[in-house]
C-alpha cells in the first residue's frame, strides 16, 4: 500500500480577537504569494490583523520545515481563509442604571503552506499564482488609454 506523500501543511489560529472583515483585508493580499514576500508584504502593511497572520505564516512554514523538511525559499501560500468566529458579548453600565453591551468579534485563520519543490507537475504551481488574479481580468480584455497629446488624438485631425 503506497502513501501519498502530504505537500500542504496548516496552521490554524482559533478565537483572534479581531473581526473578520478586517482579517479578510490582508488575507487577500498574500493569498498566492511565495513566504519571504509574504513576510514583507505583513511586515509593512499599517493594520492590526497583520500581526496575528504573521505569527500563523511564521507558523506554518515551522511545521513544514520540520515535518517535511522543506526549504523556506520553496514554500508558498496556498491556502488562506477566514472565517467568524465566537462573539464575546459583554454589558458596560451607563447613566441612569442603564446598560449598553459591547460586542468583541472573533475569528479563526487558516494559512495553508505547499512547497513547490515536492511537486511534480508544472500545473499546480501556475494553479497556486492563478488565486492572484483579480476575477475580471482574463487574456481578451486590454486596456486602451487615450489622451489629448497622443498622436493620431483628437487634435491632430483636419
Amino acid at each position: 500500500m503506497r502513501k501519498k506523500k502530504k505537500i500542504e501543511v496548516y496552521a490554524l489560529g482559533r478565537h483572534i480577537s479581531l473581526s473578520a472583515d478586517k482579517a479578510r483585508r490582508v488575507i487577500d493580499q498574500i493569498r498566492g504569494c511565495s513566504y519571504e514576500e509574504t513576510l514583507m508584504i505583513l511586515e509593512l502593511m499599517p493594520y492590526r490583523a497583520c500581526y496575528p497572520i504573521f505569527k500563523l505564516v511564521y507558523s506554518a512554514a515551522a511545521n513544514a520545515s520540520y515535518n517535511m523538511g522543506s526549504n523556506e525559499a520553496n514554500l508558498v501560500i496556498s491556502k488562506a481563509e477566514v472565517n467568524e468566529g465566537t462573539t464575546v458579548k459583554k454589558f458596560k453600565p451607563r447613566a441612569r442604571g442603564r446598560s449598553y453591551p459591547i460586542k468583541r468579534p472573533t475569528c479563526h485563520i487558516t494559512i495553508g503552506v505547499k512547497d513547490i519543490s515536492l511537486h511534480d507537475e508544472y500545473d499546480e504551481y501556475e494553479q497556486i499564482y492563478s488565486l492572484k488574479k483579480p476575477r475580471w481580468k482574463n487574456k481578451y480584455t486590454t486596456m486602451v488609454y487615450h489622451d489629448m497629446y497622443s498622436i493620431g488624438g483628437v487634435w491632430d485631425k483636419k
